[in-house]
């Protein structure tokens, strides 16, 4: 090996470890750097929520579609060199779901019809230990965590459906003259109220009626279960393995263990 070399695999080296550092590490310029991706994640996500609206404003909606590729191009390097195993990166399926939305602003104009489907951005972000590891690590591993994630799962299905109720009836349809019918259509139809006002037409109107009605009603009832459970706790028994236990348990009420639960106080 050449110098040049050398020299090169130590400058991929220092770049892996300061992005693992900045990434992973627990210094407070790494919680600040992961804040303020954070806050663009946000952004981003605002942009695909908001991008049925600018359906009539084509030119700023194509300039906004670039600059959000160049900045999850930039986030889904850093991370993928942050992780060293590309192999074992390309594994995870929330990663997957991240290059189909990097996918979709890549080729805006071919796959727009698919646009809605960026909004699962948001569900891949808060079911990654990123954001519980830095807004919210004081709830990781809580039952906090747990109801974060059943309401983001139910927000994510209102606007992925909407999204696919908009992109196929718009144009198509009369009682989809709009973004806000689509969303109207959606949430009359998960919770199963059903004026009558907005039907879709056809045997695939009707599959995908209920299709959110049956979706959207177990997310929801998923998310009312959470609420009203019992507070519990994480810390696995040494005995038995149970995970769940009374935030004031003193053994597992599986096995008998004695339990060391840290707590507060």
């Amino acid at each position: 090996m050449t110098a040049a070399e050398r020299a090169d695999d130590d400058k991929g080296l220092r770049l892996r470890a300061r992005l693992r550092a900045l990434y992973h590490g627990a210094s407070p310029t790494a919680v600040r750097f992961r804040y303020a991706v954070l806050m663009v994640d946000l952004a981003i996500i605002a942009f695909f929520i908001a991008a049925p609206l600018l359906r009539d404003h084509m030119t700023t909606f194509y300039v906004l579609d670039y600059m959000v590729a160049v900045i999850m191009a930039v986030d889904l390097g850093a991370r993928a060199i942050a992780y060293g195993d590309l192999k074992g990166w390309l594994k995870q399926p929330m990663i997957w779901v991240d290059l189909f939305v990097f996918a979709t602003l890549l080729a805006p104009f071919w796959l727009f019809n698919l646009g809605f489907l960026r909004v699962l951005r948001l569900w891949t972000l808060v079911n990654s230990e990123f954001f519980w590891r830095t807004v919210a690590r004081r709830y990781d591993d809580t039952r906090v965590e747990e109801v974060t994630k059943a309401s983001v799962a139910l927000v994510t299905f209102i606007f992925v459906v909407t999204g696919f109720v908009y992109s196929s009836f718009i144009g198509r349809y009369e009682g989809i003259g709009g973004y806000v019918d689509a969303l109207y259509f959606t949430v009359t139809s998960l919770t199963t109220t059903g004026y009558g006002d907005i039907i879709l037409p056809g045997v695939w109107g009707r599959l995908l009626s209920i299709a959110v009605m049956l979706g959207g009603v177990s997310l929801f009832i998923r998310l009312i279960q959470l609420i009203l459970r019992p507070s519990k706790v994480t810390y696995p028994c040494h005995g038995c393995g149970l995970q769940r236990h009374d935030p004031d348990a003193v053994h597992c009420k599986a096995c008998g263990e004695l339990l060391k639960i840290p707590n507060d106080e």
